[in-house]
């Protein structure tokens, strides 16, 4: 019979009539070993008689007892686990490791093999380490050195400042935001840092925003929807945050951001801009607050669903003797100046009116069109990223 002393002062048995046990052939017996005529001497002088590999058995039989041991019961089973840090009121608590019970299965079966084979009777597998242990203990250098680095990070504190207000990232949010992996390296989730960045971002964006626009005819209006305005670069700004962390200082920032307006301000179009009153069908252009051109012009046709949309939009490029195609159509301009997809401003020289209620049944497919000489102008002063606002 073998013994096998376990964890928590278990022990279990696998008997030799289980793995059918016997001894080996042609292999020596102790009786013939043993001194016949001296025995009496050995009271004096003890010693051990190595049995050797002086056993056979079912190799399979003892395969099968070994796996239906209680050590190795999946439901008796508990995992080792690290040492851990948990996050608590601006600091980091060790959680001490479990060794729990886990048997390194192939170095089990090889030192019960063995045993068996060499006739030894008891195992005891804490003393052979056949136990699976935790990596990282609570005393060890890597835990201490890395609970170290993780609350250095705390005192980190970024203020972002924005129109109309600052937000400031301390120890209470970079808290949730540090983790470690099974090797206890420091990570950042990345997800609840956008996150925080994203309810930033739905605060302090601009774009597709609806301001407060004082019209060329002096009245005070709302303007919403469009592309212009400011965005904060999600993705950018989450690595541009975590290296703000690591510096363990106090950091003043503006978030980095994947398109700006012509002012950070509430207001951010700025003085410079092109106004469209889509229904009064004439457009303005502004420099630093002074009209530069003024003139009617011809939107998209109402009755055939090509309206203009309303919004504020940045002027995307700006090129010259373009062609313009479409369904049925194709007309080529001068002067072509897109801000809202494949709607923009250009020339219209086939046309020899402009203004009033033109738009409403012969307008165009959702351009600006505008006399030669209002393009023109326009062309040569305007820069890529103008503001340009529609409202009806």
């Amino acid at each position: 019979m073998l013994v096998l002393y376990e964890r928590g002062n278990v022990k279990e048995q696998i008997k030799g009539s289980e793995i059918k046990l016997k001894l080996g052939v042609g292999s020596p017996t102790i009786k013939n070993q043993q001194n016949k005529t001296l025995w009496f001497l050995s009271y004096f002088n003890q010693s051990s008689i190595h049995i050797g590999d002086a056993f056979i058995f079912d190799e399979n039989l003892l395969k099968e007892r070994i796996n239906n041991l209680d050590c190795l019961n999946r439901s008796k089973v508990i995992e080792p686990k690290n040492a851990a840090l948990v996050y608590s009121k601006g600091a980091y608590k060790v959680v001490k490791e479990v060794y729990g019970n886990k048997i390194n299965e192939s170095r089990f079966y090889s030192d019960v093999k063995s045993a068996v084979t060499n006739g030894i009777v008891e195992l005891n597998l804490e003393k052979l380490k056949c136990y699976k242990g935790p990596k990282i203990r609570s005393d060890s250098q890597k835990i201490n050195s890395t609970k170290a680095a993780a609350e250095s990070y705390l005192t980190s504190k970024i203020i972002y400042t924005f129109p109309g207000g600052n937000e400031v990232v301390d120890e209470n949010e970079i808290g949730e935001w540090i983790e470690f992996d099974r090797d206890l390296t420091i990570m950042f989730n990345k997800v609840k840092i956008m996150a925080f960045l994203n309810t930033l971002a739905a605060q302090y964006n601009t774009c597709g925003k609806v301001r407060e626009f004082k019209t060329s005819s002096g009245s005070r209006i709302k303007v919403g929807s469009g592309d212009y305005g400011w965005k904060i670069d999600i993705d950018g700004e989450t690595m541009d945050l975590i290296q703000a962390i690591l510096s363990g200082r106090t950091i003043e920032k503006e978030p980095i951001y994947s398109q700006k307006g012509a002012v950070h301000d509430l207001n951010d179009v700025g003085l410079t801009y092109v106004e469209i009153d889509l229904s009064k069908q004439h457009l303005w252009y502004y420099i630093n607050g002074i009209l530069i051109a003024h003139g009617d012009v011809v939107t998209g046709d109402v009755n055939d669903g090509y309206k203009t949309p309303e919004g504020i939009y940045s002027l995307k490029y700006r090129i010259k003797n373009a062609i313009l195609k479409g369904v049925n159509y194709q007309a080529k301009v001068t002067y072509w100046m897109p801000f809202n997809n494949d709607i923009g401003i250009h020339d219209a020289t086939w046309r020899s009116e402009f203004g009033g209620n033109i738009y409403l049944s012969r307008g165009s497919h959702g351009c600006i069109n505008a006399p030669y000489k209002l393009a023109e102008i326009l062309f040569n002063n305007i820069t890529v990223g103008t503001p340009v606002v529609c409202y009806y």
